[in-house]
């Protein structure tokens, strides 16, 4: 599975507790507040100034990583 843009930050933080270091690392720090649960990742890149394509690589290089 990949992780796509219109995937919830909570749902992807849940099923890939590792991705939690990459959002960290773009200052996505909302992992533990309300919006996390319906924002999508393109609306949180959008919201934090994020190039959501280098997002997602980073996230999904994360998980190809863990096997």
């Amino acid at each position: 599975m990949r992780i796509d843009k219109k995937m919830k930050i909570e749902e992807v933080v849940q099923t890939y507790p590792e991705t939690i270091r990459v959002f960290s690392q773009y200052g996505v720090a909302c992992l533990g507040c309300s919006g996390a649960s319906y924002d999508d990742i393109e609306v949180g890149a959008k919201i934090h100034g994020i190039d959501v394509d280098q997002l997602l690589a980073d996230l999904n290089a994360t998980i190809v990583s863990r096997n």
